[in-house]
């Protein structure tokens, strides 16, 4: 069996990463700027970016659990 590019724990830890930066993000955001309606319209380019990470890393932490 030929021998994976990325082990499973080094994803796994990557995708926490992603999901932690996601809520570090987010909170900073909202601490600077007084602002925790994500669903504003002034605010849709910081709910994409949390929303791009938040995604990636659910979707890493699954791959890492599920990958054979």
């Amino acid at each position: 069996m030929a021998e994976q590019a990325y082990p499973k724990k080094t994803i796994a830890i990557f995708s926490l990463l992603l999901v932690v930066a996601a809520v570090l993000f987010y909170w900073v955001w909202g601490v600077s700027y007084g602002s925790w309606n994500i669903f504003a319209a002034e605010n849709m380019g910081v709910y994409s970016i949390f929303i791009v990470l938040l995604g990636l890393g659910v979707f890493g932490l699954l791959l890492a659990k599920y990958k054979q």
